[in-house]
């Protein structure tokens, strides 16, 4: 026919710094190995400090609650708990029963509602067997 087909290859750029790859596979995401292991690495430190944060505000919200536990305080309005520096967002564990919703704070449950924390108790009977691999029976 006569007509030429002229064939553009839209050039990829590296994750990490931006510049456009030239030359490799034509799904080549990195220029080089360092932008990779920089781009791998600064997503891996994003991880840790998320994970950091979550364990500081757990570790945070079982003080308040472990006090209250301690101090024989199963209701408290959840204003004033926030204003202790409590987060009501994290908890290690949700289920419904009944018709309400019972959270835990790793051996710590309690009903939350809009503006109270009711029932705060400690849970009884928790075993934890932490040598993995090893039968609870031996």
């Amino acid at each position: 026919m006569g007509y030429d087909k002229k064939i553009v290859r839209i050039l990829p750029r590296c994750l990490h710094c931006g510049v456009q790859i030239r030359y490799g596979r034509t799904d080549k995401r990195y220029c080089c190995d360092e932008c990779r292991n920089r781009h791998n690495n600064a997503q891996a430190k994003a991880g840790r400090a998320y994970r950091r944060k979550i364990m500081s505000l757990l570790s945070s919200n079982y003080d308040l609650l472990n006090e209250l536990v301690k101090s024989g305080i199963d209701s408290v309005d959840l204003i004033d708990l926030v204003t202790m520096g409590f987060s009501p967002s994290v908890m290690t564990s949700f289920h419904r029963v009944g018709k309400h919703d019972e959270f835990c704070c790793f051996d710590i449950k309690y009903i939350m509602t809009r503006t109270r924390l009711y029932a705060i108790s400690k849970i009884q009977n928790v075993s934890l067997n932490l040598q993995i691999g090893m039968n609870p029976e031996d």
